[in-house]
């Protein structure tokens, strides 16, 4: 049997065992899906490359201390690993990241922070997705300038290089995102309050 057809569980199994290579295969197989996760809530390669590292130091420590009994669920074990690393950075900064739940991973949606009640944790949620269905109805270049600021936190020289325009073009795409999304308030009657 080739060793790459081999299942999770017996990966893991063989490198328990001390067979090195099965978790370099285990690590090949879910690499995309684990990087793209993290990358999906920092929104920083750097930062994923790290969370994406430690993600691995730390299963490689359970596994070699024998502590792992997630039998057949390798995956999901490693991901909330990695969503627990991903809230561990965002705790340092003291920013939270937004997770959607995609229905795959539902233990995210039952981890909570702490800070947060459940009834202010619903009206936060409420209030960042009415934010993206209104930012969704300004002009392109506007909406990428005010995602950038707003949710991926980039300052206006990093917008410039990402985007290929001069910093105040930048600036002026920002000011009119402003504008516009007042204007979209306005038009759905929604009454902001402070």
């Amino acid at each position: 049997m080739k060793y790459t057809n081999l299942s999770d569980a017996v990966l893991v199994s063989n490198y328990i065992k001390g067979q090195e290579n099965a978790l370099a295969i285990l690590i090949e197989r879910h690499k995309q899906r684990i990087y793209s996760f993290i990358y999906s809530k920092v929104f920083d390669r750097d930062i994923s490359e790290d969370i994406f590292q430690d993600t691995f130091i730390k299963v490689i420590n359970t596994l070699k201390k024998g502590r792992y009994n997630e039998e057949g669920k390798f995956l999901p074990w490693v991901m909330r690993i990695a969503h627990n690393l991903i809230i561990d950075h965002f705790r340092k900064d003291n920013r939270m990241p937004k997770f959607e739940d995609n229905g795959e991973f539902s233990i995210f949606s039952i981890i909570s922070d702490g800070s947060l009640n459940a009834e202010k944790r619903l009206i936060k949620d409420q209030v960042e997705d009415d934010v993206r269905k209104l930012i969704k109805e300004l002009p392109d270049d506007q909406k990428e300038v005010l995602m950038m600021r707003m949710y991926k936190d980039m300052s206006f020289k990093e917008i410039s290089e990402k985007t290929g325009v001069s910093i105040n073009t930048a600036l002026g795409r920002m000011r009119y995102a402003l504008i516009n999304l007042r204007k979209v308030i306005e038009k759905h009657n929604i009454v902001l309050t402070a």
